[in-house]
C-alpha cells in the first residue's frame, strides 16, 4: 500500500497511512494500540509530537483538545490527523488492547429500560455463533442508517472469548436522531447494526494501586462494566466509586450501588449531587471532583478512572494532579462528546 510511512518513538514501531486515512486508523488497523476515545477531536487522549515530517488536521476536523501554541509546538491529534512522506511522532502506545479484533455485526434489542425520564438501558444480543471480545470501560458504535454514528460503552463485563450479550445505558438528547428514536420508537426485536470495540478507558492490570472511580452521569456505565471485571477477576485492590449527577434521578443505579458496597469489603460508594438534593439527602453536594478532593489530602499512590462530561474530565485532571500530586500517567479518562 502505498502512503505515508511514520515510525513511533520511543518504541521504533512503523505503519502505513494511507491517503485521506488518519493517523489513528491506520495505526490501529497495523494492530498498533495508541490511547484514543472520542475520535472528535475533542478528549485529548490521542495527543502526540511530531517530531519530524507533515502532519497536519485534515480539513473540517475540529481538534479543540489543542490550543493554537499546542499545534504551533508540533501537538497533534492523531484522530483529525492526516500524513504525508516520511513521519517520525513521539506518542504513547497502550499495551493489552491491540490483539481485541475490532467486529462489525447486527444485534437484536431484547429490552429497554427505562432506569430514568431520561435514562434508557438497552439490552442487545448478539446471532448464535458471534461474540465481542473487548475490555470493561471500552465502547461500540451504532451505525445509522445515514452511516453516522453514535458511541456508547458497554456497561456491563467481557467473558472469557466474548460476549452475545451487551448493555449500553443511553441518555435522551432531545433532537438527537438516535436517541429520538431510542425513546420515541425503538421497540424490542428491533435490529442495531454495531462495531467496536473502540478505546483505550480499562484497568492497569499491572498496577496494585488503590482505585478512585469518578463518573457523571451515564459516565456510569463502563465503571459498571470495570466494577464487574474486577469482581470477575477478584481484584483485591481497594476501590471508591463517586458518582456525581445534579439530582437524585441522574444516579439511576444508586441503589445497586449500595447494595454492592454493602456486599464487597473492598468497596466505597459516595453519591454526589450538584443541583438541589432533597432534604433527605446522604450523600454529598457539590462536584464529584471535589469530593474526591475533600477526602485525599495525598493522591500520589492512586490511580483515577474518570468517566463523564469533558468539563468533569478537564475540572479532575487539573485539580487531582495539581493540587493532590496524582501523577498524570495515573489519570485514565474518557470524556463523553454529545453528537451535534
Amino acid at each position: 500500500m502505498s502512503g505515508a510511512a511514520v515510525t513511533l518513538l520511543p518504541s521504533g514501531r512503523q505503519f502505513v497511512v494511507a491517503d485521506g486515512e488518519t493517523v489513528l486508523d491506520a495505526a490501529l488497523r497495523a494492530g498498533i494500540a495508541l490511547p484514543y476515545q472520542c475520535r472528535s477531536g475533542e478528549c485529548g487522549n490521542c495527543r502526540s509530537q511530531c517530531v519530524a515530517g507533515q502532519l497536519e488536521h485534515r480539513p473540517g476536523s475540529t481538534p479543540t483538545a489543542l490550543t493554537a501554541d499546542d499545534i504551533t509546538g508540533g501537538a497533534r491529534l492523531l484522530c483529525c490527523a492526516t500524513a504525508s512522506g516520511t513521519v517520525t511522532l513521539e506518542c504513547r502506545e497502550v499495551d493489552g488492547i491491540a490483539g481485541i479484533p475490532l467486529r462489525r455485526a447486527t444485534a437484536r434489542v431484547t429490552a429497554i429500560e427505562r432506569a430514568a425520564d431520561d435514562i434508557a438501558v438497552l439490552s442487545l444480543e448478539l446471532p448464535d455463533g458471534q461474540a465481542l471480545e473487548y475490555r470493561a470501560g471500552q465502547y461500540l458504535e451504532v451505525i445509522l442508517r445515514d452511516r453516522s454514528r453514535r458511541s456508547y460503552s458497554m456497561a456491563t463485563a467481557a467473558v472469557t472469548g466474548g460476549t452475545r450479550r451487551l448493555e449500553l445505558h443511553v441518555r435522551h438528547r432531545p433532537g438527537g436522531t438516535f436517541t429520538d428514536h431510542v425513546f420515541g420508537k425503538l421497540k424490542v426485536r428491533e435490529m442495531l447494526r454495531i462495531e467496536g470495540p473502540f478505546g483505550t478507558f480499562c484497568l492497569d492490570d499491572r498496577s496494585d494501586k488503590p482505585i478512585l472511580l469518578l463518573a457523571t452521569g451515564t459516565g456510569f456505565a463502563p465503571v459498571q462494566a470495570i466494577l464487574e471485571e474486577a469482581w470477575q477477576q477478584n481484584l483485591q485492590r481497594p476501590i471508591t466509586l463517586y458518582w456525581g449527577g445534579r439530582t437524585p434521578a441522574d444516579l439511576y443505579r444508586d441503589a445497586d450501588c449500595r447494595r454492592w458496597a454493602a456486599e464487597r469489603p473492598g468497596l466505597r460508594y459516595v453519591p454526589v449531587l450538584s443541583g438541589d438534593a432533597p432534604d433527605n439527602w446522604d450523600g454529598r453536594r457539590g462536584r464529584v471532583q471535589q469530593a474526591v478532593l475533600d477526602d485525599h489530602p495525598d493522591l500520589t499512590g492512586h490511580e483515577v478512572y474518570a468517566c463523564g462530561s469533558s468539563a468533569m474530565i478537564d475540572a479532575a485532571r487539573s485539580t487531582l494532579c495539581s493540587e493532590r500530586g496524582l501523577p498524570t500517567s495515573a489519570f485514565f479518562a474518557d470524556a463523553f462528546i454529545a453528537s451535534a
